[in-house]
């Protein structure tokens, strides 16, 4: 049961790694990660949770601290087990976070620079309409 598990864990993490339909490589989401948790931080980006982004700095702890609920001074084996189960799943969770924020990024990106090129908007001024006609308010008068 638990192999079967642990073959579950590692078939998800490889899924994250593979499943991007080559928009986004691992390299750019893992150069992403410390992006996405300051643009959550500053307020930016909303789509990361409290609580997810919480549990990432909890496992990255746990990964990195010398405490440990399986001590690999007792229990070799199973102590590593732990803390690649761990660290699998703080991958996982942060790759998947990270493609997530990347297209979120370019996403803003192109919104912003179509802001800066369309100052007024979409709905500016045409080049030959002129006021009244259809498209645009007339002036109410009395």
């Amino acid at each position: 049961m638990r192999k079967a598990n642990r073959a579950a864990a590692g078939a998800a993490a490889w899924q994250v790694i593979q499943n991007t339909d080559g928009r986004v490589s691992v390299w750019q989401r893992v150069r992403a990660v410390p992006r996405m948790v300051g643009a959550k931080l500053r307020g930016r980006y909303h789509e990361l949770s409290g609580g997810k982004l919480f549990m990432m700095l909890v496992l990255v702890g746990y990964v990195v601290s010398p405490i440990d609920f399986v001590p690999e001074l007792i229990l070799s084996v199973f102590g590593l087990v732990d803390d690649i189960a761990v660290a699998v799943w703080l991958t996982t969770m942060a790759l998947g976070e990270s493609e997530r924020f990347v297209i979120w990024e370019r996403e803003h990106q192109a919104q912003e620079a179509f802001d800066r090129a369309n100052p007024q908007g979409p709905q500016a001024d045409q080049p030959g309409q002129r006021p009244g006609q259809p498209g645009q308010s007339a002036p109410q008068g009395r």
